[in-house]
């Protein structure tokens, strides 16, 4: 099985990336005075916009044209890939 670091390394973004859970987010941030962490929707979650060259065809095509947008903007609206980090030291 693969990590959730290789997948996005390997296929959503573009290589070097690294990308961190809430959990890893709190645990490196943990010694700030305060300390917010939360996830939004970006548009990768949504399938909206051009996306790099590394991901073109059919397949992708066809996926923006079916994803669901609605059901995940209504029901998982704070499961996005986009990290969000606001600390105080």
């Amino acid at each position: 099985m693969r990590d959730f670091n290789y997948i996005y390394y390997s296929f959503l973004e573009s290589p070097g990336t690294k990308a961190y859970t809430v959990k890893e987010a709190l645990m490196m941030f943990q010694g700030f005075s305060s300390l917010k962490v939360w996830t939004k929707l970006s548009i990768g979650d949504l399938i909206k916009g051009s996306v790099g060259q590394r991901h073109e065809g059919i397949a992708l095509s066809v996926a923006k044209m079916i994803w669901p947008r609605w059901l995940i903007k209504r029901f998982f609206k704070h499961h996005g890939l986009l990290l969000m980090i606001e600390a105080v030291k």
